[in-house]
């Protein structure tokens, strides 16, 4: 029973340093600059910089089936999987657009131009400019999932028909935290916004 107890111990310890940690590693981390141009009472109207992306596509929309696929692939790349083996820093949030296939995005660090990237080993890895644009997003906590997803994005359209704001049919969903960490987890479903005539 003692030994139970120590290894218990061990673990919970080991636990609440691991999420420390992690929750401390978020504020270092650079993200998708974007600016709030209005708030309502679901969702907010944002303004997003033009910004550089690796990209690669995925043969579903599963969000369950694809993500880990999606994610080990352009990690890999930017822990080292490239030709010059460098380390590339993780941003936020991780992107992906909900078609009937996905693209799986990470935000490059603003350091870097397309023409400063080390070429990547996986053939499927592409890099992506994104030009500045306009997207509503809705906020929710925990893990995602299929049926989160496809409840937050009804829930966002719902609230834009409601305010009578014209959208698009691009939909993202924006994750901001690792697979391992437990508390103040952030997902989002951003749509972009018709640009202005």
């Amino acid at each position: 029973m003692k030994i139970f107890l120590i290894i218990s111990g061990v673990l919970l310890l080991a636990f609440v340093v691991v999420q420390l940690f992690a929750m401390n590693s978020q504020n270092d981390i650079e993200t998708y600059p974007y600016k709030v141009e209005k708030k309502f009472k679901d969702f907010e109207i944002r303004s997003y910089e033009a910004s550089l992306f690796t990209s690669v596509r995925l043969p579903s929309n599963n969000y369950k089936k694809m993500s880990s696929k999606g994610f080990s692939m352009l990690a890999g790349y930017i822990f080292g999987g490239n030709e010059s083996n460098e380390k590339i820093a993780m941003t936020s949030p991780v992107s992906m657009s909900l078609e009937d296939s996905m693209t799986m995005m990470f935000l490059v660090p603003k350091k870097y131009n397309k023409e400063d990237l080390p070429n990547p080993n996986e053939s499927n890895i592409e890099f992506k400019e994104e030009p500045e644009k306009k997207m509503a997003a809705i906020s929710f906590g925990g893990w995602a999932d299929d049926e989160k997803i496809q409840k937050y994005k009804e829930k966002l359209i719902a609230a834009l028909e409601e305010e009578g704001i014209i959208y698009t049919n691009r939909f993202y969903f924006f994750g901001y935290n690792a697979p391992y960490e437990v508390f103040n987890r952030k997902n989002e479903i951003v749509i972009e916004l018709p640009k202005d005539k």
